[in-house]
């Protein structure tokens, strides 16, 4: 008998940015991710103030999801899936985000996405926004730095509960909103950039006003969650981070605590408010330690009171540890590297794989918050080279799903209440790190390469055959 609830929720994961395309099709306006060009693990994305002649933006065709939605949504019903989580991208609804009038022609495309599912018998999971901030937001209010972004993040919620209400029951407010603490947080979560052209890396950072954009997608969301429970009863809202599960190097108490410490303010600190409803006590002295001060409106304390999300989501890919002791080997990561863990292999991008911890962080999460999860994301990112029959053989994409699910059985077992597991990128599609294609995670293979090139052609890899069996057996069937 599997360890998994009867209605679970398999599945698999993209984001309209990443695999839409389409990028100015039937009246849609420019998204951050429109302004980004590609780039490797070696040689990072730029953003640009306008899109430059010489340059490559990768999310201006992705693998044009847009027009190949019947087809990939047909494929993901072959291999079983139970639900989809996508992103509807903002500027397919309102153009620049300030509009009074929503663009029909954005709302009829995720219309015909929602039937598409229906018809296949899977539920959408919607992530609301999805790093795809109306470019015209940047230029206006430096993004959620100016405050005035709530409200056009309110009147687009509001269109889409009331369009979709027939069609969609969970939705995510942000997506790994926890990103806004850490520097890069300007150019996935944040976007405090205009007028900048140059590596994403680079983009020049101003804590405080990150910290500050940062609570204002706390009251947006806060906001859209006590509306939908206000007007839409049937609907169930979520939080989205990113797990970024981490051990002290050493059993020094001073690698413990800054391992302590780390983890308050890139796990919990923002899941803390979406889930709890309050800043924790924690924040206070990292505020004060960093000379930031939160401008908070009358009310905002009671808005995040009221505005606490039913489900806790998250990403998981891999963990790393953290050391005060100089001299340690450093490891990439999503969104946040660190300190190499010499127990644990790593993937062709240096992210340290480690289905045990996924366990771990799950125990974490459920005794600190005693509320339903999901595992939105976690998958390999790898170079898949075809074989000689001219078809893709994932051994590696398996065996680490496979480990992963396990550990997910375990945490069952341990009582976690999990609800459902969509890995990422069940379709191949753009890196949003690197801006690649070469970087794959889907279980179909998607003939476009990274120099824009490719007929888009879809292919079903090894993998998608196993996680057919996998659904099939509602995860008893691992071989």
């Amino acid at each position: 008998m599997s360890d998994f609830r009867n209605d679970f929720l398999w599945g698999g994961a993209c984001a309209a940015n990443q695999f839409e395309g389409a990028w100015d099709v039937d009246g849609k306006g420019p998204s951050v991710p429109d302004m980004c060009t590609n780039g490797s693990h070696t040689s990072p994305r730029w953003v640009t103030a306008t899109t430059l002649p010489d340059k490559l933006y990768p999310s201006h065709e992705a693998i044009d999801f847009y027009h190949h939605y019947e087809e990939d949504i047909a494929l993901f019903a072959e291999m079983g899936f139970k639900t989809f989580r996508t992103s509807i991208n903002w500027t397919r609804i309102f153009p620049t985000g300030m509009e009074t009038e929503p663009n029909e022609k954005g709302l009829e495309f995720y219309d015909k996405v929602f039937d598409c599912c229906k018809k296949h018998g899977i539920e959408p999971l919607v992530t609301i926004s999805h790093y795809e901030l109306p470019y015209a937001l940047v230029e206006k209010y430096n993004g959620w730095i100016g405050r005035e972004v709530i409200d056009c993040y309110l009147t687009y919620c509001k269109t889409i509960f009331e369009r979709y209400k027939d069609k969609v029951k969970y939705w995510l407010t942000f997506n790994e909103i926890n990103m806004g603490t850490l520097p890069h947080g300007n150019f996935l979560a944040i976007c405090q950039i205009k007028d900048y052209t140059g590596p994403v890396n680079e983009i020049p950072d101003n804590e405080e006003l990150r910290f500050q954009a940062l609570h204002h997608q706390f009251v947006a969301s806060a906001l859209a969650v006590r509306y939908a429970h206000e007007h839409y009863p049937q609907f169930k809202l979520g939080d989205m981070n990113l797990f970024a599960t981490c051990y002290p190097l050493t059993p020094d108490p001073e690698d413990v605590l800054a391992c302590q410490q780390r983890e308050q303010i890139v796990n919990w600190f923002c899941s803390d408010v979406q889930v709890r409803g309050a800043y924790p006590s924690y924040i206070r002295r990292f505020f004060s330690e960093h000379h930031i001060q939160i401008k908070m409106e009358p009310g905002d304390e009671e808005i995040l009171r009221e505005g606490t999300v039913d489900f806790y989501t998250f990403s998981y890919y891999m963990s790393n540890c953290v050391t005060t002791h100089p001299g340690e080997g450093k490891v990439a990561g999503n969104g946040l590297g660190g300190t190499a863990n010499p127990y644990l292999k790593a993937s062709d991008w240096g992210w340290q794989i480690d289905p045990k911890g996924l366990r771990y962080s799950l125990n974490q999460i459920w005794d600190r918050y005693q509320i339903p999860m999901m595992v939105v994301e976690n998958g390999l990112g790898a170079y898949d080279v075809k074989g000689e029959d001219g078809k893709i053989h994932d051994s590696y994409r398996i065996d680490y799903l496979r480990a992963h699910i396990q550990q997910m059985a375990e945490a069952v077992k341990d009582g976690v209440d999990l609800m459902g597991y969509t890995p990422w990128g069940c379709i191949d599609l753009v890196s949003a790190s690197t801006g690649e294609m070469a970087k794959r995670y889907g279980f179909i293979y998607v003939n476009k390469f990274d120099d824009g090139t490719g007929d888009l052609s879809r292919e079903r890899k090894d993998s998608f055959y196993w996680y057919q069996k996998v659904i099939a057996s509602n995860g008893e069937d691992l071989a």
